[in-house]
């Protein structure tokens, strides 16, 4: 198996313990899960905040996203891919959630910054652009800045505590407005 690999597969393995027990995992734990010995992953990261770096890294990947979201069919009703725009991003979102929170609790501290603006973001805005793509000439707006408005309220749907919105109900007044 090629180093990078390697790396890939005990970040995979660790990613679930991370979330158990956060920065207090151990390298017993980790070998075991990714089903090698102990020094093999010190041969494959330089020491355990390396690998904590590595899962952060991957935590914030995109990709599976993106993917998701690409493979909305856009024959579909506009409110219906967003509807599968909103999954594919609420999991997303709840895999970070969930690795931050078990990392805040911790000693383990991020990077400053390093889950703030991150590049992933703009392929996920991206991604969700095109969604507007066959409306694009009875939009209003611009379909990235609707993008970037959809995202938003995504987000910030988690803040709103026991009296966040529906994601259809968020939807429809992201579409048609907040008047009857």
């Amino acid at each position: 198996m090629s180093p990078e690999k390697r790396r890939a597969m005990i970040v995979q393995a660790v990613l679930p313990l991370l979330v158990e027990h956060g920065a207090a995992v151990t390298t017993s734990q980790i070998a075991r899960a990714a089903g090698i010995g102990e020094a093999t992953v010190f041969r494959a990261f330089a020491d355990k905040d390396e690998l904590l770096r590595a899962c952060v890294a991957e935590a914030l990947r995109p990709d599976n996203a993106v993917a998701a979201i690409e493979a909305i069919p856009l024959d579909a009703p506009l409110a219906d891919r967003l509807n599968e725009a909103a999954s594919a991003l609420a999991a997303h979102m709840e895999r970070m959630g969930a690795l931050f929170g078990s990392l805040r609790g911790t000693a383990y501290k991020l990077e400053r910054g390093s889950h703030k603006r991150r590049p992933g973001n703009d392929l996920l805005r991206e991604a969700v652009a095109e969604l507007f793509e066959p409306e694009k000439d009875s939009l209003r707006v611009p379909a990235a800045h609707l993008a970037a408005m959809f995202t938003g309220l995504l987000m910030m749907r988690g803040r709103m505590g026991d009296e966040k919105p529906s994601i259809p109900d968020m939807i429809d007044v992201l579409l048609h407005g907040a008047v009857r």
